[in-house]
């Protein structure tokens, strides 16, 4: 039986400056320090991307405007560089638009967003970025143009160097080609894990992936390692530890193995362990919920909020659980229901912002409804 936390109360915290959505898996909020956080780009009610960015401070519960991005864009990628700037790179600046292949770098004691002395050597959205322990950042995957028109998911994979400002392609490309996949530091960015995401097979849609892959700093190179029991895409992973990762939910799987029909997201969840290369079942969730956010909250605890089942005439869930010495315990639930926002936490405190609240047949009127409210817990 799970029991409400005591301390898991919600609160309203100040609104962002824009109604806005961010529907990717490395889009959201980066930390600055540990009280102050970036949120920039994402997508406003049209599909159109944004140029807002501003910097959340959880001790005054305020937002500081910062300078506009050089270049609208959604689906792109966050990662706090060596020094305390952040690498904002591709995307798309809208949903019919080409792959992005502009990066920018944002600089806290200037307040400016200043573009990379080079693009990137692929152009690229819904891929991930990394920071690895030796100070670059590793950007692998994502959705890219495919020859003939359209895009393909990507097996490439790219670092850049605060230092000068160059890419370099990563010798060995990806066992597998994904997009809107996870990727996780583990050992101080020693390693990276990637799991999940989708293989496009036409306009219809993708496949999810179950497979998973290794990232070496220290060698350049990737080594396929176990698979998820489930594949999994608009799912969760966080780090527990600097060996281990928990990976939560994701979009519906549609046929299971034995024929029948899965309608809803996984409620499924399982830990990875890098020393054994291994996955292993862990407690399901209450039920199941993909577009969500996981946070960590300290070593070994991860509160996964919001989500749905579907991108499509859903309404955002409020529910929130907290996973924690291998169980799930049930957490306050939000004031209003999201998906598809940003979140961040600073030690046991937790913000929310934006996100898709309705859409479709759920929204008044059969749009895309978002909001700029943001909520926060913890004391």
């Amino acid at each position: 039986m799970t029991t409400v936390l005591a301390a898991a109360t919600w609160s309203t915290a100040s609104d962002y400056a824009v109604a806005a959505c961010w529907r990717g898996q490395h889009d959201n909020a980066v930390a600055l320090d540990g009280a102050k956080f970036l949120v920039a780009g994402g997508a406003d009610a049209t599909g159109a991307g944004l140029r807002q960015s501003a910097v959340y401070d959880f001790a005054q519960d305020k937002w500081s405007t910062t300078a506009l991005l050089g270049t609208a864009r959604q689906l792109h990628a966050l990662a706090l560089l060596p020094g305390g700037k952040v690498l904002v790179t591709g995307g798309v600046s809208s949903a019919a638009a080409a792959p992005l292949g502009t990066a920018e770098i944002y600089d806290p004691a200037a307040n400016s967003w200043q573009p990379t002395a080079h693009d990137m050597t692929t152009p690229r959205f819904g891929h991930s970025a990394t920071t690895l322990s030796n100070g670059l950042v590793l950007v692998a995957g994502g959705s890219g143009p495919r020859p003939g028109g359209g895009v393909m998911a990507l097996r490439s994979a790219e670092l850049f160097n605060p230092a000068d400002g160059t890419w370099q392609p990563v010798a060995h490309d990806m066992a597998d080609a994904r997009t809107g996949h996870t990727a996780i530091s583990l050992q101080d960015g020693q390693k990276v894990l990637v799991c999940g995401g989708t293989v496009p097979v036409g306009a219809g849609g993708g496949a999810d992936l179950a497979f998973c892959e290794l990232y070496d700093t220290a060698t350049g190179t990737w080594t396929p390692t176990g698979s998820m029991h489930h594949p999994r895409s608009a799912h969760s992973a966080t780090a527990l530890s600097a060996t281990t990762v928990l990976v939560a939910g994701g979009r519906a799987p549609g046929a299971n193995d034995d024929g029948g029909f899965d309608p809803f997201a996984r409620a499924t969840a399982e830990t990875y362990d890098l020393a054994t290369g291994v996955w292993q079942d862990a407690p399901a969730m209450p039920a199941g919920r993909a577009f969500h956010r996981a946070v960590a909250l300290g070593a070994g605890t991860v509160l996964v909020v919001g989500g749905a089942d579907h991108v499509d005439n859903e309404s955002g869930y409020r529910g929130a659980i907290q996973f924690t010495a291998g169980a799930w315990t049930t957490f306050a639930g939000l004031g209003e229901g999201r998906l598809a926002f940003a979140a961040a936490a600073s030690g046991t405190k937790v913000l929310v912002v934006g996100g898709v609240t309705r859409t479709g047949l759920a929204a008044a009127a059969a749009a895309v409804e978002l909001t700029a409210s943001a909520e926060r817990s913890g004391t």
